[in-house]
């Protein structure tokens, strides 16, 4: 997927080594076991459930399985998250629900996001504008594309085209799933951020007073 509008690649590591170039942020899921993440910030034991970004040149040594999604282009934040949750916290469509665990720093950026659908959903039938590409942590569906439904199961990888129809379903369990988006249009601005729009002048939020604004 380098030849994509966002320049994006998948790999995985099964008890070995990837080694991670230094053009872009890449984004990673323990699936099993452990790994050892080493980069400019340092050297990080994480285990089954964890998630992380490494900006730059960095390895992933693991005594398990995961995957890594490299956005090229882009520099983000050295990130250490999870494990993740039971179930997502904000809502999303057909009573499935989604989590943020790594947002996108500035509007547009890439996001890392978990997924959660119970059992029972048939979700309706729907496009992104941009790839969608992550894992299966647990449970098991199916994903309907175009005429045909692919057999979903844990530590399965996957990767959805732009602009492509597809649904997720579950019948008898729980399916959760790591999802990247390569881009967003959510997140904070110059004019729209928490720090800016908390500071008061006379009353007034220091996002509404321009002369105030550096950028």
């Amino acid at each position: 997927m380098r030849s994509d509008e966002f320049p994006t690649t998948l790999q995985a590591w099964s008890n070995g080594v990837l080694e991670l170039p230094p053009e872009g942020t890449h984004f990673g899921y323990v699936f099993s076991g452990t790994a050892r993440i080493e980069c400019k910030s340092g050297f990080f034991d994480i285990t089954q459930g964890m998630y992380f970004a490494i900006p730059g040149s960095g390895s992933v040594r693991g005594h398990g399985h995961g995957i890594i999604v490299s956005r090229y282009s882009y520099f983000g934040f050295f990130q250490i998250g999870g494990p993740i949750e039971p179930d997502g916290r904000l809502r999303y469509i057909d009573s499935c629900t989604d989590s943020l665990l790594i947002p996108p720093i500035e509007m547009g950026d890439a996001c890392l996001n978990l997924l959660c659908f119970h059992a029972g959903v048939d979700q309706t039938p729907h496009t992104h504008p941009s790839m969608r590409v992550g894992i299966v942590v647990d449970g098991t569906g199916l994903c309907r594309a175009e005429d045909e439904e692919i057999p979903l199961t844990p530590g399965q990888a996957f990767i959805i085209p732009a602009g492509q129809i597809h649904a997720f379903a579950t019948r008898g369990s729980t399916m959760r799933i790591i999802a990247y988006h390569p881009d967003s249009d959510f997140g904070p601005t110059h004019h729209d951020h928490p720090m800016i729009n908390r500071t008061i002048v006379n009353g007034v939020s220091a996002a509404k007073l321009e002369h105030l604004h550096t950028k």
